[in-house]
């Protein structure tokens, strides 16, 4: 069997050695890939423009794919997977319709409004003036969100009135993130512990995979700017199992059963970042329509389970209930390009990625191979991961393996997984 995994990032890297871990697999083609994915046994990178939904249909039929598994967000929301399926093409994610859960943030709020999914008030603008006088009338702490995609930095949690204006500014009137911000939603700044609940969707059946937590900031503490994650570690001990059973029913649930009553079932992927508050209670913080990242990474790690053989009974409308998990723990931390997340730096060799303990894996996101050498190509370069008994041990194997490793301007947090070892 063949399969194409489209993205190239870590979570792409991740996805895809989980995939090539199953013996029924020949090959796991991955456009376009990174320097991670060109290195690793069953994987090989292809250079294919993945906005050319002809070019990626074509590849399919000329390479015996039995399936696509679509990573990033940008292709679910132009609408891949609806091509794909009209090409009788097998692919693993959520139509056009249903990725509007993430590429647009106020159909997001505006749904889970509608069907009585926990979440912060809020209300959308595309006026710049308008918006200031809502923040005004509401005061601050408060959250200034880019309507569109916005690679997981369209969030300003802004703490004064200066700090939402200028928000504010930076997407109606400075254009920042394009046409992402040409609407913004501005809602209630929630209160509480986050965490990450990724499910797997055949249009009715639901399988929680392991819990997560991310850490979006830059700096340690979580300060500082918001980024696309900094590292995560799995299982997050804020989802226990009355958290997990609340999430599933006042959630997942309703989502599932919505968009099936619509005629457009969801399948593929589904992340929920959540806030947990004091009493256990969950509010939605945003969708995500596929697996999160850096959380793939310690997910994959513990994942015991085939990922192709769930993707295949997903596919056929089949998913168990549950699968199957490794009982330690594994936490991943990101190491970042100088000037992420406002810009990186590109073209710096890494030195020192490679390790041969089946306990520690170095995926990869921003890079590629320039001649002999892995040089940086983003923001978010590399996530070190590890495995470990308990969060702790995790967290210090992490960062012993990160000692070997370095490139020009590499930037990372030494606290990753905080919350769960001061639990």
């Amino acid at each position: 069997m063949n399969i194409l995994v489209l993205g190239t990032g870590g979570r792409e890297h991740a996805l895809a050695w989980a995939c090539a871990k199953d013996d029924q697999v020949n090959t796991v083609f991955v456009a376009k890939g990174n320097a991670g994915t060109a290195q690793e046994s069953k994987l090989q990178n292809i250079d294919l423009d993945i906005t050319n939904h002809q070019k990626v249909i074509e590849f399919c039929q000329n390479n015996a794919v039995a399936f696509v598994l679509v990573g990033p967000e940008a292709p679910l929301v132009a609408g891949i997977v609806d091509d794909l399926r009209h090409a009788n093409i097998q692919v693993w994610g959520p139509t056009q319709y249903c990725a509007q859960l993430e590429g647009s943030k106020s159909f997001a709020k505006s749904f889970m409004k509608q069907h009585g999914i926990p979440t912060a008030f809020y209300e959308v603008f595309g006026d710049a003036k308008k918006a200031k006088d809502y923040v005004k009338e509401q005061g601050t702490p408060i959250v200034i969100k880019a309507d569109g995609l916005a690679a997981g930095k369209g969030v300003v949690v802004a703490m004064t009135q200066s700090d939402a204006f200028a928000a504010i500014d930076d997407m109606l009137s400075d254009n920042k993130f394009g046409d992402a911000g040409s609407r913004v939603v501005i809602e209630q700044f929630l209160i509480g512990e986050e965490a990450s609940f990724i499910c797997m969707i055949d249009g009715d059946n639901i399988l929680p995979m392991a819990t997560s937590q991310d850490h979006k900031r830059i700096f340690e503490g979580d300060t500082g700017a918001n980024t696309g994650g900094m590292g995560a570690y799995s299982p997050a001990p804020v989802v226990t199992q009355v958290v997990h059973d609340k999430v599933v029913s006042r959630v997942i649930r309703p989502v599932v059963d919505a968009m099936k009553a619509n005629g457009t079932p969801y399948t593929g992927f589904l992340y929920a970042g959540l806030m947990i508050d004091d009493n256990g209670d969950p509010q939605v913080i945003e969708f995500n329509c596929r697996f999160g990242d850096p959380e793939t990474q310690p997910i994959m790690m513990r994942l015991k389970s085939s990922l192709v053989e769930l993707i295949q009974a997903g596919l056929a409308g089949n998913l168990p209930s549950e699968a199957k998990w490794s009982d330690q723990v594994a936490l991943g931390i990101v190491l970042a390009s100088r000037g992420y997340p406002e810009s990186s730096s590109k073209g710096d060799v890494i030195t020192g990625s490679g390790t041969t303990d089946s306990n520690i894996k170095v995926f990869h996101a921003g890079t590629k191979q320039v001649g002999d050498d892995v040089v940086t190509d983003g923001g978010r370069v590399l996530c070190i991961t590890a495995l470990a008994d308990d969060i702790a041990q995790a967290q210090a194997t992490a960062l012993n393996t990160i000692k070997g490793i370095s490139f020009d301007g590499m930037q990372y947090r030494r606290d990753i997984g905080w919350r769960a070892i001061t639990r």
